[in-house]
């Protein structure tokens, strides 16, 4: 860890005061995945455009992207066992760069399975840091107020989620020549080659500049000396040992539950809301219009984090999500039932009561799992597989009844998740006979 700025850090029972320098180190990492992630929701209007693909078929951008996080969860979270936080994150950097250069070849050949390639390593980085970054929060402070420390993380991987929509439009889709799919098919078969080139060329540059920045990124982290007894595997209860296995935690097994439905149902309303906004019944936007009303789905969930942050240093967390998954649900059914400007900002509203369903849920999940915390964090990451599985199912469904109506399989996702919010305020805590502070 840093060197750290508070006096009394640690006792029997876990840390008592949060190490905010060792805080700030992983906030950066939660900004740099949240704007790499958000980059596909441009990705995939481009790209559908590009290679006219149908809605299923440019799902496969998530599909190859969240899928990485199932392949490389279990080996990332070996490596942080074995080489510990800090060396795990320098690995998802550089990984995570590489992953990023790869847009460049993909690009000049005009190759979509190159696309999705170049997002498995991507994404395999991005695990890493996931694996890494989101217990080494949850351990730098008391367990008390873990979940507000993962909002807050989660807060600046919103202001990234934010921001990379505006970037992709001013760098990717203001460069497009628009032709519509009628137009493409009359192109001979040499000039349609030359067209996809020069659209795809566009993501170039802005991959090119992503790149450079991890690599700086991984040396500036590599750079920072941290404590060897914090930068390694942290329990994250009181008491070690407990339990052989992660499968014999169902708290932990229900909330990977909640991830996985969780992150299927934000991928697929951002990944397809330039599409939404475009049909005549909803906005009837262009491409670049509707990417400009993105960045107010992710900026919600931002605002929300931060408010969260503060929330749950009062409210319990169970609470909190169960009300903010009710009233996602609510919006979502909303916004399939209206047109318009009602559609349109109902299914932007969204975002804001996202804001605190994964960290919560993490923190849910994590809680008493003492040596089994690396563990357990490896398989709520791989729980973010939903987002390669669940805006597929979607996009099969928009196939076929259209975007509108295809919502009904996020609101029912976030059903799942008002219900596990409050059944966690039945949870018994594994410790009665500690301070309620410490549990």
């Amino acid at each position: 860890m840093a060197i750290s700025t508070t006096t009394s850090t640690t006792s029997f029972y876990g840390r008592k005061s949060t190490d905010y320098r060792a805080m700030s180190i992983a906030t950066t990492l939660f900004f740099m995945w949240g704007f790499l992630t958000c980059m596909n929701d441009i990705l995939i209007p481009h790209l559908k455009s590009i290679f006219e693909l149908s809605i299923a078929e440019a799902a496969l951008i998530q599909t190859a992207f969240f899928g990485s996080y199932f392949l490389f969860a279990m080996p990332a979270g070996k490596l942080v066992e074995y080489r510990g936080y800090k060396q795990t994150m320098v690995v998802g950097l550089v990984v995570a760069a590489a992953g990023a250069v790869l847009f460049i070849p993909a690009a000049r050949l005009a190759s979509y399975p190159i696309f999705l390639a170049a997002q498995v390593v991507l994404a395999a980085g991005i695990t890493c840091l996931q694996v890494s970054a989101n217990p080494f929060v949850a351990s730098v402070g008391p367990t008390a107020t873990a979940s507000s420390r993962l909002n807050l993380s989660q807060a600046f991987n919103s202001l990234g989620t934010t921001i990379a929509p505006w970037i992709g439009r001013v760098t990717i889709l203001a460069g497009v020549t628009a032709m519509s799919t009628l137009e493409v098919s009359r192109l001979s078969d040499a000039q349609r080659v030359a067209y996809r080139a020069h659209e795809a060329s566009t993501v170039t540059m802005p991959y090119l500049v992503i790149t450079g920045i991890l690599l700086v990124l991984a040396g500036l982290l590599a750079s920072v000396r941290l404590d060897t007894s914090e930068h390694m595997t942290v329990d994250y209860r009181p008491i070690a040992g407990f339990g052989a296995s992660i499968w014999n935690q169902p708290w932990l097994l229900l909330g990977a539950l909640g991830i996985f439905v969780y992150v299927g149902a934000e991928v697929s309303i951002g990944s397809f809301l330039i599409g939404y906004f475009g049909q005549p019944g909803v906005g009837g936007m262009t491409a670049v219009q509707a990417a400009g009303m993105v960045p107010y789905y992710w900026g919600g969930a931002m605002i929300g984090r931060f408010i969260g942050s503060a929330i749950l240093q009062r409210v319990r967390t169970g609470t909190l999500l169960g009300l903010a998954g009710g009233v996602a649900c609510a919006l979502v059914l909303t916004s399939v039932l209206t047109h318009g400007n009602t559609a349109v900002y109902t299914i932007l509203a969204v975002g804001f009561f996202n804001s605190i369903m994964f960290p919560s849920i993490f923190a849910l999940g994590l809680t008493d799992l003492g040596e089994l915390t690396s563990k357990g964090s490896s398989l709520l990451v791989q729980a973010i597989v939903g987002g390669a599985i669940i805006p597929y199912v979607y996009g099969k469904v928009a196939d076929h009844v259209g975007y509108q109506h295809a919502f009904i399989i996020p609101a029912v996702c976030y059903v799942y998740i008002a219900i596990y919010g409050f059944a966690a305020n039945g949870r018994k805590p594994m410790y009665p006979a500690l301070p309620k502070e410490q549990i």
